[in-house]
């Protein structure tokens, strides 16, 4: 035996388990008259905070709910479901955060699919809930939120938050896991191609993604949050703990309106944000005396495709900082993140937009990630050319897909977790993703990335939003066909006027053969809902 084995066992004074609970706990002792939560009226301390927490975890404890039970949560950014992120994982139950925008079908299939104990609903969505509780043949306790921002609707149980909250004890002794691997949340892919996935989250990753949150984006203490970004969207990428970690502000929105988002900026001294790229969109379309409120400095965090060159520089003109990241639900949410070098500040605006685009490196709390072959798993060259998927691994790639075993194995076949996603790399090592797996379009045995004729199409003055798809085409196979929201004013531009644009910009075979103009379908997190369009593009 090693000498470093000898009488060096872990124990409970050496080894404990990660996780987040950690940081409210923490927070709560350093900074108990710090503030927390901003919401409305709304102002609570972080010592009033840990207590509902408490109290939360104490109710839900009192009504038999424990180790590994689901809690579902239908809820818009709010306090509740900054508590519930806390006080569900102190009893060694899963939090599972869905979709607000979803049909009372795929509620109810989440339902059934976690065998969820408890849903807690905002009355906005109380319809929804109701229909789909009544398809279960074992529907779950439903405690009904009446958030004075919201002020309508009917309750949609008997069962106030509040006086639930009130059964409980503000003095609970909450259990730490045993486990780091304990699941700590569930939550659903979107399901585009049949039945949603729902992803485990363990303890361990909640807190290393966390951490690794606030090591990338270089917080600090008492960060002041505003919340654009769905806190059912991977968690919120796991802000909901990462600011608590740095007794931040958690100033809640229940619905993203520019300005609103402005007013709070303003009022709030907000310092950061996360959202979808069509969110800073909103803001740069915003009148010029409405951004001109922006007078300290903010950073956004944005994910996916990133915002256009032009988007950009309206952006950092209004004094926003861009950070751009990329993750899937898989993986916690944010894991690779176009770490930003001070030498670029020099560059054009184009050229720094350019280098924005890519996705980057990995989070230090993120042990690999490659681009590769998608069957034989061998990196690609780091030429900047060479298409192949993004492979990931590490403490913050999920647990796996909660009763699907076969998912699980085909994601994490060859020991790297397989995202769908087509990129290539640079010399540098940094990861630019052309498209989805899915997206990309082979015309005439030519690839083409859509994310790239995206990108010419943004430089356009009348494009506010475009998505390209592919379209079956008899001779080329497929074919680019671009939709686009215009912007108010430019009526009159026609397809060919598109088209002559694009073909100034790149070459022929990119170019749409079609391009319709019409509002875009997205989801509840901004992202546009490109299985839609495609399945649109087969019928024009």
């Amino acid at each position: 035996m090693s000498i470093y084995e000898q009488s060096l066992a872990r124990n409970a004074v050496n080894h404990v388990a990660l996780s987040p609970l950690s940081f409210i706990e923490r927070t709560a002792a350093v900074y108990p008259n710090y503030p927390a939560v901003v919401h409305g009226a709304i102002r609570r301390t972080w010592a009033q905070t840990y207590t509902r927490c408490r109290q939360l975890a104490s109710a839900l404890a009192h009504r038999g709910i424990g180790q590994d039970d689901t809690v579902a949560v239908m809820l818009p950014n709010i306090p509740e479901m900054l508590e519930l992120h806390f006080g569900v994982p102190m009893i060694g139950a899963v939090i599972n955060t869905l979709n607000v925008r979803l049909d009372a079908d795929a509620i109810s299939f989440m339902l059934e699919h976690s065998e969820a104990k408890v849903l807690v609903v905002d009355r906005e969505f109380g319809e929804v809930a109701r229909t789909a509780c009544h398809m279960l043949e074992h529907p779950p306790l439903i405690i009904d939120v009446n958030d004075p921002e919201y002020g309508e609707g009917q309750p949609v149980s008997d069962l106030d938050y509040e006086a639930f909250l009130a059964e409980g004890d503000p003095e609970f002794a909450w259990q730490w896991p045993t486990d780091e691997w304990q699941a700590i949340s569930l939550n659903y892919t979107s399901g585009t191609t049949g039945n949603p996935k729902g992803v485990v989250y363990h303890h361990r990753g909640a807190f290393l993604n966390s951490m690794g949150n606030q090591m990338t984006w270089a917080m600090g203490n008492h960060p002041v949050y505003l919340w654009t970004l769905p806190m059912f969207h991977c968690n919120g990428w796991c802000y909901p703990w990462t600011i608590t970690a740095l007794a931040g502000v958690h100033v809640f929105l229940r619905r993203v309106d520019p300005q609103k988002v402005l007013n709070l900026i303003r009022d709030e001294r907000v310092t950061h944000m996360c959202s979808a790229p069509i969110v800073l969109q909103a803001l740069v379309n915003m009148p010029a005396e409405a951004k001109a409120a922006i007078e300290h400095p903010v950073k956004a965090m944005v994910a996916g495709a990133a915002p256009p060159a032009k988007v950009i520089g309206a952006v950092e003109e209004m004094g926003i900082e861009v950070t751009h990241v990329y993750g899937l639900t898989e993986v916690y949410g944010p894991v690779t993140l176009c770490a930003w070098h001070k030498e670029w500040d020099a560059l054009p605006l184009e050229e720094r937009a350019q280098i924005k685009s890519r996705q980057g490196v990995r989070y230090p709390t993120l042990e690999g990630v490659m681009v590769a072959d998608s069957k034989t798993l061998e990196p690609t060259p780091k030429d900047g050319h060479t298409i192949g998927e993004i492979f990931m691994r590490g403490n913050t790639v999920m647990k796996g897909y909660l009763k699907n075993p076969t998912a699980t194995q085909e994601a994490f076949e060859g020991g790297w977790f397989h995202t769908g996603d087509l990129a290539v790399w640079h010399a540098d090592g940094y990861v630019e993703i052309k498209d989805r797996l899915k997206d990309i379009i082979i015309s005439g045995g030519e690839n083409i990335s859509t994310i790239e004729v995206e990108g010419v199409l943004y430089h356009h003055p009348a494009v506010l939003e475009v998505a390209v798809v592919a379209r079956p085409d008899v001779h080329w196979g497929e074919t680019p066909c671009a939709f686009i929201n215009l912007k108010a004013g430019y009526d009159e531009l026609s397809a060919e006027d598109i088209m002559s644009f694009c073909r100034e910009h790149m070459a022929a075979f990119k170019v749409p053969k079609t391009v319709v103009f019409t509002d875009l379908p997205k989801t509840s997190t901004g992202k546009i809902q490109k299985f839609v369009l495609r399945e649109t593009a087969k019928t024009l």
